[in-house]
């Protein structure tokens, strides 16, 4: 795991070199950057597989140059087919070997390049520069697990595993877009591409772009292909005797993948049915990899709390070393402005990932998360009632300023960098599960939402945390279960996953337990404390942007969220004043 950047065009090392500072916190291992005529890369490195090897950049035999930021799981019987002089023992070699073995002595387009990089089974972004075709590629995991982001500063291409990144170049404005921010507020998280940063845009999940320079120096976007899209595809029928243990021996090899590594690896514990189930299969996975068993991690806000009793329960019934935090009662208060700073987005009620990977990272280096398993298996309460949550959507986009809502709604998106359709509004994904489930797929519930969160704030604890319910195998199975074995009524929910769970030796009531709110769950009565001592913040703040507030009615907190996004990030300075309070950082802006 690591953080990339670079720039191609005019590159200057002095950016690329503050651009590692900047995303030094996702690779405190090693940092590099080098200039090679119009391009520039920069890496930071958290040492994972081959830990005294393996430094980045790595350089192929064709004079190639590759950064890369995530896992590649399949690395080991990828060398074992593509013949290549390779120089390390670590994964992220193959791409370099999957390069070389496609080419063809001239320039390649997009899906050629598309071709290899699907047979990629992994986490993973990287940018690859090849000299000899003046092009350098782009690419993003298929689910958008790790992520990517590119803008234009004058003469440059600049790209970034973090937006904040780009704060590190002497030109760059930072500027909200208004139509990413309104449909963020609809739908809790920005759509397809975008980010809330005007220009700023995301490489898509699952996609290639080939990037070059013209004669007279300027990037040029050549081609663009993807080379894998995670479809919805239900089945009309599933057998449980013989589908729960295929479901269940999947997410085994998915977790057995993702133990890959030369340095420690834990679970990431909420006592949930998913991460339950991550460490319900830890002892077979382990020994299927010849890997150390990991431990577990659990913080709450009390030891009376649900979710601590449930993660107890889990960790005793399999004989796992677990470790438990209470929060400090000013937890929340100290963590937001980092919270804030690293999630690049306005959440606030989030504030337990904090604590949980800083405790983590003073253990291990890798985490296992239960993230994904709702997309994939109907989990989330909204789900039940797609009336209700379409009715909900749809005030929210009637309350938008009128420029906004024009804008998502008049079909002319597609027009324009980081939109994959003409106009997003909420009656069509919401018609039923199967639409609703293939829109979060596509257009960002998961990579701008959930996977951003993990990320953003794992590594902001230098500890990376890995996602086995999307591995391929499990991913694949449980995109074809039929809808009324992913959400059978009102009642349950993942019904095929409790099925393959209950083969397992959980506890009957973990099996059983219903979804909840993640931050909610694990500390309600601190959330809503931290909340109320902030309501006159609040309040000020929402008369402040008083055109979203209709937009933001039963949301308020995130006005808190808009305020401090404001004074750390559409402030070009932000990232060389980051260590400060929450009061601090609203008096910027208030």
């Amino acid at each position: 795991m690591c953080g990339i950047a670079g720039a191609l065009g005019q590159p200057d090392e002095a950016v690329l070199h503050r651009m590692n500072r900047i995303l030094g916190h996702r690779g405190p291992d090693e940092q590099s950057a080098l200039v090679d005529g119009p391009v520039g890369l920069a890496h930071t490195r958290l040492a994972i597989v081959d830990v005294n090897g393996s430094q980045q950049p790595l350089y192929g035999t064709d004079s190639t140059v590759l950064i890369v930021n995530g896992e590649i799981y399949n690395h080991t019987e990828l060398r074992r087919t593509v013949t290549y002089p390779y120089q390390t023992v670590g994964d992220s070699e193959v791409i370099l070997a999957l390069h070389h073995e496609g080419s063809k002595g001239s320039t390649r387009s997009a899906a050629e390049h598309a071709r290899w990089i699907k047979r990629l089974d992994g986490m993973f972004a990287f940018a690859l520069w090849n000299p000899d075709e003046r092009t350098l590629l782009l690419a993003r995991d298929t689910l958008g697990i790790k992520p990517l982001f590119r803008t234009r500063v004058g003469d440059s291409l600049l790209f970034a595993s973090e937006a904040k990144a780009f704060q590190a170049h002497e030109a760059y404005q930072p500027v909200l877009d208004r139509t990413a921010f309104g449909a963020r507020l609809v739908w809790e998280y920005p759509l397809d591409s975008t980010s809330l940063l005007a220009g700023v845009h995301q490489v898509r999940p699952g996609t290639v772009e080939v990037w070059t320079v013209d004669e007279g120096g300027q990037p040029r976007l050549k081609d663009v292909a993807m080379f894998e899209r995670s479809m919805v595809e239900p089945q009309d029928t599933w057998d449980p005797l013989t589908g729960a243990p295929e479901l269940l021996d999947s997410f085994v090899t998915s977790v057995q993948q993702r133990l890959m590594a030369d340095v420690p690896v834990g679970i990431v514990l909420s006592g949930g049915l998913d991460s339950s189930l991550v460490a319900a299969v830890a002892h077979e996975a382990a020994e299927r990899a010849e890997q150390p068993v990991p431990a577990c991690w659990t913080v709450a806000e009390s030891e009376d709390n649900p979710d601590w009793m449930a993660a107890e329960d889990v960790a005793a019934s399999f004989d796992l070393q677990h470790h438990q935090h209470v929060l400090e009662p000013d937890a929340f208060e100290r963590t937001l402005p980092s919270l804030a700073w690293h999630g690049e987005d306005i959440d606030v009620t989030v504030l337990f990932f904090q604590p949980l990977f800083q405790h983590m990272r003073q253990h291990v280096t890798v985490g296992l998360c239960g993230q994904g398993a709702d997309e994939l298996h109907a989990g989330y309460p909204r789900y039940r009632a797609l009336n209700d949550h379409g009715r909900e959507l749809m005030e929210r986009e009637q309350a938008l300023p009128t420029d906004v809502h024009r804008a998502l709604s008049d079909g002319n998106l597609s027009g324009h960098d980081g939109w994959f359709q003409p106009s997003h509004t909420a009656s069509d994904p919401t018609r039923d599960l199967n639409s609703m489930l293939q829109f979060e797929f596509d257009h960002g519930q998961l990579s701008n939402f959930q996977l951003r969160l993990v990320d953003r704030h794992s590594m902001a604890h230098s500890l990376e945390v890995r996602v086995p319910f999307l591995g391929r195998p499990h991913r694949r199975l449980a995109q074809r279960l039929p809808m009324n074995w992913r959400l059978p009524d009102a009642d349950i929910e993942k019904l095929a996953l409790r099925r393959a769970a209950a083969l397992t030796k959980l506890p009957r009531h973990i099996v059983d337990r219903p979804k909840l709110p993640a931050g909610r769950a694990t500390s309600p009565t601190m959330i809503d404390a931290f909340l109320n001592g902030y309501a006159a913040q609040t309040e000020t703040l929402m008369a402040r942007y008083a055109e979203w507030a209709p937009a933001m009615k039963g949301q308020e907190e995130l006005a808190l969220g808009l305020g401090l996004f404001e004074a750390m990030h559409l402030n070009a300075d932000g990232w060389q004043q980051r260590n400060r309070s929450v009061d601090a950082w609203l008096s910027e802006v208030i």
